[in-house]
């Protein structure tokens, strides 16, 4: 069936899908793991490029779920979601950012996940010829449908000199004429930076000012400490009459699996999400939106996630500045942004970020995610697995253990 070859979309790569011989970078990581374990298999693979929560989701949600999925009435199709969801969640913006007034029938909508929304959310607005704007490095969803759709993306670096903020007035005057789409993500994955109410209240003017679309990628929102409070986009005067924001219970509540979300804001932007997901999906599994409700009325769980984060944060970042590098505890997330050395003393120099995570798996079995969008960085994750404070702190042990030996250099 060869024909089949020539029938693939220009999307995804047309006859030519499939027969590319670049190979990615996840799965570049996922090669070095494997030939590390056989290099190495009584030595156990220290997994610091996760990017999901270690834990399971609270015993209280767990329970709801398996209450909710035996009553015969919950089997239905959700469509665009239940009642009882959104109102937890209009309720949860105003007890935990502080965004009063969300209605919940015309200004939230559930999505299967954000990641889900951040497909559609081109599908909305991007015609051919449209220009999506978003931050690099980061999150390529939105981005890689935007393309899809014959738009044009344009990234904005975030760079360390800016605090990781994107420089908004760097933006060709040409670029904004075609632009429909920003793309924020705060606090950010992968550099772990907050933004401030400033920030936002510029973001505000300037996407007024230039008639552009905010969608703002809130996944880590209330992940934050170290005297940071919880702050969301739509806290900003004005913030709904230019945009959106996606909230995610697989990063605050542990139930990355689950695939449930909501997006908030605007409510003629929320009602075309709406008609593009009512012939894209029917819905979360309604149990599962039921046990979200009662997540997101309880805002403890993230707290306590939180105050476990930081914990680890503040170790992890002590690790790696003894052993020369320049790591800053983030303000919020679960990652930690590093410099990329020059190298090592009587070791390998490090050109990019990927040789110096390869350098880390290969040498110490400890695996990071490389970034080269914007400088070379590796992103170090707190989500590696471990059950209370006892059992994190041996495999912190451990992971300085490895690093004792090296003195990386700038």
């Amino acid at each position: 069936m060869d024909f089949i070859q020539k029938q693939f979309a220009e999307r995804i790569g047309g006859s030519r899908f499939g027969m590319d011989n670049e190979v990615y970078k996840f799965e570049k990581i996922k090669r070095a793991k494997r030939e590390t374990l056989q290099k190495s298999p009584d030595k156990a693979l220290i997994d610091l490029g996760v990017g999901e929560p270690d834990a399971m989701a609270d015993d209280g949600v767990l329970r709801e779920l398996m209450i909710e999925s035996r009553k015969p009435e919950n089997r239905f199709y959700a469509d665009n979601g239940i009642p009882e969801f959104r109102r937890a969640a209009a309720a949860y913006m105003q007890e935990v950012f502080g965004v009063a007034g969300l209605d919940p029938e015309t200004e939230i909508n559930h999505v299967i996940g954000t990641k889900s929304a951040l497909a559609m959310l081109p599908q909305v607005l991007i015609n051919p010829g449209d220009v999506s704007i978003v931050t690099t490095p980061g999150y390529p969803v939105l981005a890689t449908h935007t393309r899809y759709l014959g738009g044009e993306v344009v990234k904005l670096p975030l760079k360390e000199e800016n605090g990781f903020l994107p420089d908004l007035r760097a933006i060709p005057e040409e670029t904004l004429e075609k632009a429909k789409l920003l793309y924020l993500n705060y606090p950010n994955n992968p550099t772990g930076a907050v933004a401030g109410i400033k920030f936002f209240e510029e973001v505000v003017r300037f996407a007024k000012e230039h008639e552009l679309i905010v969608v703002h990628d809130a996944a880590y929102a209330a992940l934050v400490f170290d005297g940071n409070k919880p702050l969301s986009f739509l806290s900003v005067p004005g913030a709904k009459e230019v945009g959106v924001e996606l909230h995610s219970l697989s990063k605050s509540f542990n139930m990355t699996g689950w695939r449930i979300g909501f997006i908030a804001g605007n409510a003629i932007l929320i009602a075309a999400l709406a008609a593009v997901k009512d012939n894209s999906d029917s819905g979360q599994f309604i149990p599962i939106q039921k046990a979200a409700t009662y997540a997101l009325a309880h805002p403890e769980i993230t707290i306590e996630t939180a105050e476990k984060y930081s914990r680890r944060h503040d170790e992890l970042s002590s690790i790696l500045r003894e052993s020369g590098l320049d790591a800053i505890k983030p303000k919020g997330s679960f990652f930690l942004y590093v410099k990329v050395p020059a190298g090592v003393e009587n070791g390998p120099a490090f050109v990019d970020a990927e040789a110096f995570s390869h350098y880390l798996i290969q040498e110490h079995s400890i695996s990071t995610v490389p970034w080269n969008d914007a400088g070379s960085y590796v992103r170090f994750s707190v989500t590696f697995e471990a059950v209370g404070p006892i059992e994190e702190q041996m495999v912190l042990d451990e992971i300085r253990n490895r690093l004792r030996s090296c003195k990386f250099f700038f």
